[in-house]
């Protein structure tokens, strides 16, 4: 069975850690779309701790269900400029935000549609910046030989992992919190994400 897996939005370490195990990513399209999971939603770590930031899309009234492909971004609140803010805020003294914040800012400011290539796009650039070549393909469903990796984009699981303490912006206050957004990771190691990743493929099933 090939493993597939739905684009998340700045996934998390347990999501990126299993990516880099891959030798080859297959991320499906036309699965339906469900709601309250790691698709458009992700966690940083804020001044007063884990904040959710959650993409809002549009509910198309005609259909049950979306397909991944199909799930539009919704206009009517300023998302962009309010995810970036919190962003800033919750990164901008860690030692690594200044070198990555002009690659990443671009995807806060142009106008964006869809939700499935905007995560392709914007997760694209940041194995991009961590130096690892991510190939993959986008595939059409397949129940006899493909396996969904749901767990992945599970944003109500619960992960009993291990992961290593590293050095965070607000942890004298609110201690470590692990599994965050790829960002947390990004912006506090730098050019020492890749290998932190794969130390953590091991862990990850």
């Amino acid at each position: 069975m090939t493993a597939v897996v739905s684009p998340a939005y700045l996934p998390n370490i347990y999501y990126c850690s299993w990516i880099v195990a891959q030798k080859q990513l297959y991320f499906v399209r036309d699965t339906h779309f469900q709601k309250q999971t790691y698709r458009n939603r992700t966690e940083i770590y804020g001044a007063n701790g884990k904040l959710k930031l959650t993409l809002p899309i549009v509910h198309n009234k005609s259909k049950s269900h979306q397909k991944e492909e199909e799930v539009q971004i919704a206009d009517t609140t300023a998302w962009q400029k309010q995810h970036w803010k919190s962003i800033c805020a919750a990164y901008r003294s860690s030692p690594y935000f200044e070198f990555y914040e002009a690659d990443l800012i671009p995807f806060f400011k142009e106008e964006v549609t869809h939700l499935m290539q905007f995560n392709l796009d914007l997760l694209n650039k940041i194995m991009e910046l961590i130096e690892f070549s991510m190939s993959y393909k986008v595939v059409e469903w397949n129940e006899h030989t493909h396996q969904r990796m749901d767990s992945l984009v599970n944003a109500k699981k619960s992960l009993e992992i291990n992961f290593d303490p590293y050095r965070q912006v607000f942890e004298e206050k609110n201690g470590f919190i692990p599994n965050l957004s790829i960002i947390d990771l990004l912006f506090n190691l730098g050019p020492d994400t890749l290998s932190y990743l794969k130390k953590h493929t091991a862990l990850i099933n």
